[in-house]
């Protein structure tokens, strides 16, 4: 029984952000559908542990198909920008008047409204908007994009699974559904809230790469190691930075205070003229059950084997590889990953039939392409 059980989710076939979110509802649960195109080809990595159904949104039919999934949904994931729904004549007016318990889930970059909602963008514009992207960089730097975790997932797709969280606990007492506006800009910037507070009450510099948690400080950035590799220092709290120091082999007598930002460079480049001594795996002989606060920097393909990593079973084998498990973990009900991804329309014939629609009526709309079935 996971956390989500009876909850059923549909969520339109999109990019990255929704299917992650439509995944962390999955592991927990949830009967996450994916309406796919017909005929599609989807090479949706976050699919696991999701059904599909192909259906074609050009044709009434296809339209009035779905408003009848959404009949019997508690969620719907839209992955579209602003409109796009309406124009096809399934969005919130029309949904939820027909099903008022249904929460209606609408993930974009810019969110509903505001002269932006409009426009394309990806997770580097969002961010750009957020504040987020000026945080990160080398001081004297441009700012350095940091893949797209920070608005696609965690801003946008996280943020949404939550939103829906929220309207689920909700609805619970009300009886009501409601529609969310998760905008990967607003989830961006709302991540940064600690730091929003830091600079208003003088404690964080809009000179980036010059603060004690991007990078500025020396006891808190990544150091090169013997073999090219690279270990983070998170030495933050004096006890923490004096096991540092002892840890390399320095006489804190002999070093500057460590929050006097003037040597600040200098003692950098002492710790990274250290760290070039010994191999990563050595360091980590040196500091591991320490309060250092030393960790190795881990490439992907090298997260399952880290022994921190494998004692408590953060990768595990899915559907064409390593892939992290689900998370967080609850002690009753946790979430399930690794499970398979379907293929576009696997369950078309299972999932309509759910819905109430009888054989001959989906062999009707297969026939017609309003339908697909793989």
């Amino acid at each position: 029984m996971g956390a989500l059980d009876g909850i059923r989710v549909i969520e339109m076939a999109g990019l990255a952000p929704a299917p992650y979110c439509g995944m962390i509802l999955a592991d927990f649960g949830a009967d996450v559908v994916r309406v796919d195109r017909v005929g599609a080809s989807t090479l949706d990595l976050l699919a696991r542990g999701k059904r599909s159904v192909a259906l074609d949104m050009k044709q009434p039919a296809g339209v009035e198909t779905l408003l009848r999934l959404l009949d019997r949904a508690d969620v719907l994931i839209d992955p579209f920008r602003p409109g796009v729904m309406e124009r096809l004549g399934a969005g919130p007016e029309v949904a939820c008047r027909r099903n008022p318990r249904l929460v209606y889930a609408r993930l974009t970059g810019y969110g509903q409204t505001g002269p932006y909602a409009a426009m394309a963008g990806h997770d580097i514009d969002y961010i750009a908007i957020s504040g987020a992207l000026s945080l990160i960089g080398r001081r004297g730097e441009k700012p350095l994009a940091p893949v797209n975790l920070l608005g696609d997932f965690a801003g946008g797709g996280m943020a949404c699974a939550m939103g829906i969280g929220f309207a689920l606990v909700e609805r619970a007492r009300s009886g009501a559904g409601q529609v969310i506006d998760a905008a990967m800009v607003d989830g961006a910037a709302h991540l940064a809230s600690f730091l929003f507070k830091f600079r208003a009450a003088g404690h964080w510099s809009d000179d980036r790469g010059a603060n004690f948690l991007d990078g500025g400080a020396p006891f808190y950035d990544t150091y090169r190691t013997k073999d090219g590799k690279y270990v983070a220092v998170g030495a933050i709290e004096p006890q923490f930075y004096a096991a540092l120091l002892a840890g390399l082999g320095l006489d804190a007598s002999a070093m500057p205070p460590q929050n006097d930002r003037s040597q600040w460079s200098t003692t950098a480049a002492r710790f990274a003229e250290i760290f070039a001594t010994r191999t990563r795996d050595e360091w980590c002989a040196v500091f591991d059950g320490t309060d250092a606060c030393v960790a190795p920097v881990l490439g992907l393909g090298e997260v399952g084997d880290h022994a921190h990593n494998r004692a408590r079973g953060l990768v595990v084998d899915g559907e064409g590889g390593a892939e992290p498990a689900a998370a967080p973990r609850l002690s009753r009900t946790p979430g399930t990953a690794g499970r398979p991804r379907p293929r576009a329309g696997q369950h078309t014939h299972a999932i309509l039939a759910e819905a109430g629609l009888s054989a001959s009526e989906v062999d009707t709309l297969i026939a017609a392409g309003a339908a697909g079935a793989a």
